[in-house]
């Protein structure tokens, strides 16, 4: 069997509200030929489990990878990139703040300049209060890598699996999104990105967002980590 041309990976932490739109959604984005899509349970505790072995039979193209331990977001991620056939890769949330569909126009950047690239969406659509902080995250990480780093957590975020396996040890909290980022610059990778629609979260609430005690203390852990970045820089 032929391997797909791109594979996305969502992780799904509790997400059993999200799935049925979710599953749909992926259904819609598997229908283009070449594109698999890989739902990651990264260790729920809900009925998430249960809900994908009900739809993902339904849904061509779509599959699941169990992570029995919620190690962290970026854990998640990485389990799904593991399994992933695609020889283009990458990721997406669940929370349907995003479309998993936007990735049919990332893959068209590769199909169009080849594999040689980085690709991001750029959100639209947000908050005001969440545009200032993440203007002033990105200004940040600018100045720290001297390096555009413009609207870091904005999904989807795609590459090559060539880019992939020079990754030598990813966070696997929210830091990845920073970490691929700034792995792209150091390999010499042209960036691309492209606007998606945001949308308010369909079910749930955001672990991050929820109050400033949650979005100060990821304030703290992201420049930490970036700190360690600037230091100690992955191997391109």
């Amino acid at each position: 069997m032929k391997p797909p041309e791109l594979s996305i990976v969502i992780p799904c932490y509790n997400e059993a509200a999200n799935l049925p739109q979710l599953i749909d959604r992926c259904g819609r984005l598997t229908a283009t030929p070449g594109v698999e899509v890989v739902v990651v349970d990264n260790g729920s505790t809900d009925d998430t489990r249960e809900i994908l072995r009900t739809l993902l039979p339904e849904c061509p193209g779509c599959r699941s990878v169990y992570v029995e331990t919620n190690r962290g977001y970026g854990a998640g991620i990485l389990a799904g990139l593991a399994a992933a056939g695609g020889d283009i890769l990458g990721w997406t949330h669940a929370d349907m703040q995003t479309d998993p569909q936007d990735a049919r126009r990332g893959l068209e950047l590769f199909r169009t300049h080849g594999r040689n690239i980085f690709v991001k969406g750029r959100r639209r659509g947000r908050p005001l209060t969440d545009i200032v902080f993440t203007v002033g995250m990105s200004i940040f990480e600018t100045l720290l890598f001297a390096k555009p780093m413009w609207d870091i957590n904005a999904q989807p975020t795609m590459f090559s699996r060539g880019f992939f396996e020079t990754w030598k040890t990813p966070p696997v909290d929210f830091s990845l999104d920073l970490y691929a980022y700034r792995c792209a610059h150091l390999a010499g990778l042209d960036v691309h990105r492209f606007p998606v629609a945001f949308a308010p979260r369909a079910h749930g609430v955001s672990s991050w967002n929820v109050s400033r005690a949650a979005r100060w203390k990821f304030i703290r852990r992201t420049v930490a980590f970036s700190l360690r970045l600037r230091r100690t820089p992955p191997s391109p």
